[in-house]
């Protein structure tokens, strides 16, 4: 048993997790980051994302606070926009059908702007998100969607460059520590239980905050809560969210939250591994599909593929495709619009077919009719509102008309070879249930009550998404919430020692 004891014990070692940590360093306290996996795979899944932020912004001016080496060049080639307030709860509930709590919203939207200046403060520098969301248009990105910047270097960058300050600032770092069970006291949450090389442990606290990640890579708690083949999901990132820290608060009395049968997932390369792979953390993805047709192994279309900008449909096409026969489908390309794949559809491991005439194309198309895709495309090609100009950058409205399923943007003619198709399969990201919490982040019991010396942030928070999920908006609610949450813990830490 474990002498040591803590003020403030961060079950987790992702990005709310950090937040979490360094936000109570800064009250004075004694803090432990407990991170299940070993070093080289630290980072939860923060390390396997590509690091943007969705904030509330008002073009350069906010900009430059956070990215304040911005040179003269972007910003005379840069429409920046902005991003208000009312506009972020918009999408929010827009694109979660109105189900997402309203407090939690505000308290994210709210908080957004000055939680990312507040980790550039920290030493996470921060880089415009050109390419994901800004496509160089007849001279000039203009950026759409709500998210501007990035964390340099991605997920990755991001997680170093918190660890590196958490460890500068004399925050204590466990890892392949794995918190099996909350200990509790008559005055609430008192510590954790730890299993660490195969051996029980007990380390004290006066408060934890639970910040470990959804059960995303629990094959059978995907399929109890998600359904009948969410076990044969390729997982987009890291192994260890199990589902730990969401089993601890929940057998204490805790409160489920959120749709539990609800996810983020995405279109993901057919054959990748069953887990992410942190050297290469999204070289599998397959986000390019606005600008493509989809097809399944029936040879139809099955989706709208341009019903909006690609960060507000990602996160609910992997299910999409997952219903398809075979849990697989295929962007298919021509070489108009080739040009605007990012480059991961280029990366090693892609399962690319390339051919200068259809025929050819459907025929390397491993699983699908030839018949039913070349009448597919003909009757899609036909379709398309040639007289509206295409522009990657605005939802142009050059749509399809009168097909079973329209596209309603970005319609181009699958007519100039050569021809490319890239195989995907659904890729999970992060679960949407997990527990309640209020606006300060106390873990809730089934009666509303705050569960004392327990708070919460990341991805086992319950009630923020439903069904789908505005991109970039994940690390961004990870960090309004982690730092709140550690700071409320060492709040709640001090007030025990007096």
């Amino acid at each position: 048993m474990s002498d040591q004891t803590f003020d403030v014990i961060v079950v987790g070692g992702g990005n709310a997790a950090f937040c979490a940590a360094l936000s109570a360093h800064e009250q004075g306290v004694k803090v432990l980051v407990l991170e299940r996996a070993p070093k080289a795979q630290r980072g939860g899944n923060s390390a396997y994302t590509g690091g943007g932020f969705r904030m509330v912004h008002d073009g350069v001016a906010t900009v430059k606070t956070v990215v304040p080496d911005l040179s003269e060049g972007e910003i005379a080639n840069t429409d920046f926009g902005e991003y208000t307030a009312e506009q972020y709860l918009d999408d929010l509930g827009r694109v979660t059908q109105w189900y997402c709590d309203p407090d939690l919203a505000e308290a994210v939207v709210r908080g957004s702007t000055e939680t990312v200046q507040w980790l550039h403060g920290k030493g996470v520098r921060f880089v415009p998100r050109f390419g994901r969301y800004a496509f160089k248009h007849e001279g000039k990105f203009k950026f759409f969607g709500g998210t501007v910047v990035e964390a340099a270097g991605g997920g990755r960058g991001l997680v170093q460059a918190e660890y590196t300050a958490a460890e500068k600032r004399g925050v204590q770092i466990r890892y392949n520590a794995q918190a099996v069970a909350l200990l509790r006291g008559r005055g609430g949450v008192q510590g954790v239980r730890v299993v660490a090389d195969g051996v029980e442990e007990e380390i004290r606290a006066k408060a934890v905050v639970l910040a470990s990640g959804g059960f995303e890579a629990n094959r059978e708690w995907r399929a109890r809560y998600l359904g009948p083949g969410w076990d044969m999901a390729k997982v987009r990132g890291t192994r260890y969210n199990t589902g730990d820290g969401i089993r601890m608060a929940l057998d204490i009395g805790a409160q489920a939250y959120g749709q539990w049968s609800g996810c983020h997932s995405v279109s993901w390369e057919r054959y990748a591994p069953d887990f992410g792979e942190l050297d290469r953390p999204i070289t599998a993805s397959r986000n390019g599909y606005p600008f493509s047709i989809m097809v399944n192994a029936e040879g139809r279309r099955f989706v709208d593929e341009g019903a909006d900008f690609r960060n507000y449909t990602y996160a609910k096409y992997g299910r999409v495709v997952l219903e398809q026969p075979g849990s697989f489908a295929w962007h298919v390309f021509d070489s108009q619009v080739e040009h605007l794949l990012h480059e991961e559809y280029r990366s090693k491991g892609t399962t690319k077919v390339q051919a200068n005439t259809l025929e050819e194309l459907v025929a390397k198309m491993e699983d699908v009719h030839p018949g039913r895709f070349l009448e597919t495309v003909r009757e899609y090609n036909a379709a398309i509102t040639r007289d509206v100009p295409f522009n990657p950058n605005v939802k142009d409205g050059r749509c399809t008309q009168g097909l079973a399923i329209d596209k309603s943007n970005w319609a181009n003619a699958i007519e100039k070879p050569p021809f490319a198709a890239y195989a995907v399969t659904c890729g999970i990201t992060f679960t949407f249930g997990g527990l309640k919490i209020d606006t300060t982040t106390h873990v809730l019991d089934i009666a509303d009550a705050a569960l004392p010396g327990l708070y919460a942030a990341g991805e086992l928070v319950g009630g923020l998404f439903y069904f789908n999920y505005p991109g970039s908006s994940g690390l961004m609610a990870g960090s309004v919430f982690g730092r709140i949450a550690g700071r409320e813990a060492a709040s709640h830490a001090l007030s025990l020692k007096v």
